[in-house]
């Protein structure tokens, strides 16, 4: 490393697992690709299948990461926090298993935080395939409001996302870099200081609006998020899931999960059960829907009725299915996972 790179803030990617294993390969080597400013990188593995484990073990002696495996599977804020406190540097960028970036995509972040002193910046965050062509998160909203009405007051979450589904044709020129109140952890870069202040990710946020909770965290400490759109890239969830994704697929977005996410979410910043809530409730295990039940209802039955008695079936089954893997998965791991929250309950990260 030259001396210029030496004088250089110093970065810390963290990338861990998000929802499967299966695009683990096209992400990493995007990272090494196309990233020219210096960093360093800790991977966080959380129980990847056998030929996913070799192959990131084969990368990091090769490329001289730090690699971090559990032989059981994360929670994404678990997964994060493990990869958080090995940090040291002045900014950490988080950042999941199936996104792929752009080159030069890491600078602009940098000259972000450094010009504007933003707590946390965002880039411009795609989705899907082809590669960074429709936009998933250009910043948003996050926030809690106070609602009253005579003797009645109710408190609200606050979630929104600016430009998602866009042409990134379309909106790219739109954009410039600014304040923003929501990034997402697809990927977004933050200040480590500011660890110190609000202690780790919230572990018991298990699989959903944990970005929500974070932005919510650094606007009550005085933080700032900002967009940072010269930043690009793209997440690439799995619409065919490989046989050895399913089973962390099926923890990672159990009902059991989100229902204890939502109510700590609702619990910390003691929020309504409103209309909100109850979609959430209603709309429970729709990702295994549309990733693992339609596929597989389609692979059986052809026609429309035998498509919709197949996915009744197999919706039925899924129900069964999911309480299981989550149950087993909580005897099995939860007792010394939630041992180690507590242990780590109040502590913080600093940058050195």
């Amino acid at each position: 490393m030259n001396s210029q790179a030496i004088a250089t803030p110093e970065v810390t990617i963290v990338v861990s697992p998000r929802e499967r294993f299966s695009y683990t390969s096209e992400s990493l080597e995007s990272i090494y690709e196309h990233t020219e400013y210096p960093f360093k990188l800790i991977y966080v593995d959380g129980g990847s299948p056998r030929h996913i484990k070799d192959y990131l073990a084969k990368q990091a002696e090769q490329k001289q990461f730090q690699l971090i495996r559990t032989d059981y599977y994360l929670a994404p804020n678990h997964a994060r926090n493990i990869g958080l406190q090995q940090v040291t540097s002045k900014y950490v960028v988080f950042i999941d298993n199936d996104v792929v970036v752009t080159p030069g995509w890491l600078k602009p972040l940098v000259e972000c935080a450094e010009e504007t002193g933003a707590t946390v910046v965002s880039p411009l965050i795609c989705q899907h395939l082809p590669l960074h062509t429709e936009v998933h998160c250009a910043g948003g909203e996050s926030g809690v409001a106070v609602e009253t009405k005579g003797e009645t007051t109710r408190r609200r979450i606050i979630e929104k996302i600016y430009k998602q589904g866009r042409k990134v044709a379309d909106v790219l020129p739109q954009l410039q870099r600014q304040e923003t109140g929501l990034a997402e952890f697809h990927c977004m870069m933050v200040r480590t200081e500011i660890f110190q202040q609000i202690g780790l990710l919230d572990e018991k946020l298990l699989n959903t609006k944990e970005h929500v909770d974070f932005c919510i965290l650094v606007a009550q400490a005085g933080g700032t998020v900002y967009l940072e759109p010269a930043s690009l890239m793209t997440y690439v969830p799995g619409v065919q899931l490989e046989l050895t994704d399913i089973p962390y697929y099926m923890l990672r977005w159990s009902d059991a999960w989100e229902i204890e996410s939502l109510q700590r979410l609702r619990e910390k910043w003691d929020i309504t059960e409103d209309q909100y809530f109850k979609n959430k409730y209603n709309r429970l295990g729709w990702r295994r829907h549309m990733t693992i039940i339609k596929p597989l209802s389609r692979k059986l039955l052809i026609g429309k009725i035998n498509s919709r008695l197949a996915n009744k079936i197999l919706g039925s089954v899924d129900k069964v299915v999911n309480r299981f893997v989550t149950n087993r998965y909580a005897q099995k791991h939860l007792p010394s996972v939630m041992q180690k929250q507590n242990i780590k309950q109040g502590e913080s990260v600093g940058a050195n």
